[in-house]
């Protein structure tokens, strides 16, 4: 039976074999939960007889107390109405403060020059809320970001760490084993993309904030609340993705939707998303990205597929080809960028329209390639293929603007899959080099190894952190915003993350020397992720072209700022 309790009643419940918190004025006993707990008992232990209310909602939602609140309940605080149960903040909102005592000292505040409102004050809240998390994974420096290993971070929470398992224990058990053997086949099996539908994974990989629930038909992901999730979330869930070493794998669960299908839900007509999305979203149907042509790669403005407007103006037609198109082969549509406009007006002249497969006139084969074999790099051949007007998205001839702020969305992807594959070729090097004796002792021995890994190190650490600072600001931002301010960052780190994955696989070659040279067996990730490095230097901007833009790009708009030279 809940009783009343008095703060010191409480505070008396402090130890490990009798743990007592409170959560928004009841109390709850955790002693025999603390095994339970998926974040660990010394998170638990850290809050022990205290009030934990700020700490709780920072990490779950109203349904974890529904669901305990039966078997851990204890009672509440005397002369305490029941707390109603209060709604998390999401993401992009300021969460409300704690309820205080009067005997509590007030937090000091500050005014926030960006919102006006005020914020905390930098002090013993904001050093508890950074408190590290416990350490995942096998410890070997720098083969994890480093908020695995224990270091502090003010990007990822407990969330976070729960859908880290959450794919983790999936990608180990059901893809890690086979990534080789479906290289090999260059196919990955439907089950397990349709996976990809059913887990939640393709609904958090659009770029939106917070979960799109109602447009995924109400599935979610399992370790994270709708309201929750974010940027983080979706680049943690590249990341895990990407640590089975294998750009084909990577490409064929998200490369095509993850570019394909954003555009088609932020710039498409409500009734095209409706009818297209959920299915796309379940992982019943597929979608890809269609832009390159032989003749136009990073030089989108010179694309020559075209789309003229029947008569009657209800259909386009469309004539024309696409290449190195990822996925292509298995899609049912086809977000396409066709020219509009005369051939002179360049990127003014260009539409984005939506291409079903089944509206006939489509025909795709496979290009074989040196790298991401399992990925279904595709030539597509468009032939009077008759397009209803409804299926363009975005504004006709404004379709270059809904290219852009879809590229940043693509590069980072391409970076998140750059940095990992860097690690796994860095983890695998490391591993093998503690085991590998050479004249007389293990290659860790010998410092010409150790400068190796160094080398490898210092450059995916330093790339990292740009990655997670460009997430947080995109995170802040509107898309348009950051299309203006961080196109020419996310370029730079585009190329640098590829020049870094670039470096990591041939010194990993070096390291496993002829067994990286033979497919299959120790080096098998090694010789994988060395022919898949093209893919990524290539594809979404070329380095030269990425350099160029990021120094560009910053010019243009720290002139717009201000800038004095």
């Amino acid at each position: 039976m809940s009783q009343s309790l008095s703060a010191s009643d409480v505070a008396s419940h402090n130890k490990p074999d009798n743990l007592w918190i409170i959560v928004d004025e009841q109390v709850y006993d955790l002693t025999k939960f603390q095994e339970e707990h998926p974040g660990g008992k010394k998170i638990l232990q850290r809050v022990a007889g205290k009030d934990a209310s700020k700490q709780f909602w920072k990490y779950h939602n109203e349904s974890i107390l529904k669901k305990y609140s039966k078997q851990l309940l204890v009672g509440s605080l005397e002369g305490k109405a029941l707390a109603e149960q209060k709604t998390p903040p999401t993401p992009s909102a300021t969460p409300p403060p704690p309820a205080e005592k009067e005997s509590e000292k007030k937090e000091l505040v500050v005014p926030s020059a960006e919102s006006g409102t005020v914020a905390p004050a930098p002090g013993p809240a904001a050093a508890e809320e950074a408190e590290a998390m416990d350490t995942y994974g096998d410890m070997v420096p720098y083969a994890d970001p480093s908020w695995y290993q224990s270091y502090h971070t003010p990007y990822f929470n407990q969330s976070h760490a729960d859908l880290r398992a959450e794919i983790r224990e999936w990608m180990e058990d059901a893809v890690m084993p086979n990534v080789t053997e479906w290289d090999e086949a260059k196919k990955v099996p439907d089950e397990i993309y349709k996976a990809m539908g059913e887990r939640g994974y393709l609904a958090g990989l659009l770029g939106i904030h917070p979960y799109p629930k109602e447009l995924a038909g109400g599935r979610t992901v399992k370790t994270v609340a709708p309201e929750k999730w974010d940027l983080f979330h979706e680049m943690l869930l590249t990341d895990e993705l990407s640590r089975c070493g294998s750009g084909g794998f990577v490409w064929n669960v998200i490369g095509g939707f993850g570019i394909g299908c954003p555009p088609l839900v932020k710039h498409g007509k409500k009734e095209l998303v409706n009818r297209i999305v959920p299915d796309i979203l379940s992982g019943d149907k597929r979608i890809c990205l269609a832009i390159t042509e032989p003749g136009a790669g990073s030089d989108v403005a010179n694309l020559t597929c075209e789309a003229k407007l029947t008569e009657d103006g209800k259909h386009s037609i469309v004539n024309g080809e696409k290449k190195w198109i990822t996925n292509g082969i298995w899609c049912d549509y086809f977000t396409t960028a066709v020219r509009t406009g005369t051939p002179e007006s360049g990127m003014q002249g260009i539409s984005v329209l939506l291409i079903e497969r089944s509206m006939g006139g489509v025909s795709t084969r496979r290009m074989d390639c040196q790298g991401v074999w399992s990925s279904g790099t595709t030539y597509i051949t468009f032939e009077d293929v008759k397009v209803p007007v409804a299926n363009l998205i975005g504004k006709e001839n404004q379709g270059f603007k809904v290219l852009m702020t879809n590229f940043n969305h693509e590069r980072i992807g391409i970076i998140i899959q750059c940095l990992r594959f860097s690690r796994v070729c860095y983890e695998e090097s490391i591993k093998y080099a503690h085991k590998r004796r050479t004249f007389g002792q293990k290659l860790i021995s010998h410092a010409v190894i150790r400068l190796k890994l160094a080398h490898m190190a210092r450059q995916i650490e330093a790339s990292y952190s740009w990655l997670e600072s460009l997430i947080y600001q995109c995170q802040k931002m509107s898309d348009y915003e950051a299309m203006l301010k961080l196109g020419g960052a996310i370029a730079g780190l585009k190329a640098q993350a590829t020049v870094t994955f670039e470096f990591c696989a041939r010194e990993a070659s070096q390291i496993f020397g002829g067994l990286s040279y033979s497919r299959g067996g120790q080096g098998a990730k090694v010789e994988r992720l060395y022919r898949d490095v093209r893919a990524y230097a290539i594809p979404g901007g070329s380095e030269e072209i990425m350099l160029d833009l990021s120094i560009r790009q910053a010019l243009r708009v720290h002139k717009a700022l201000g800038m004095k030279l």
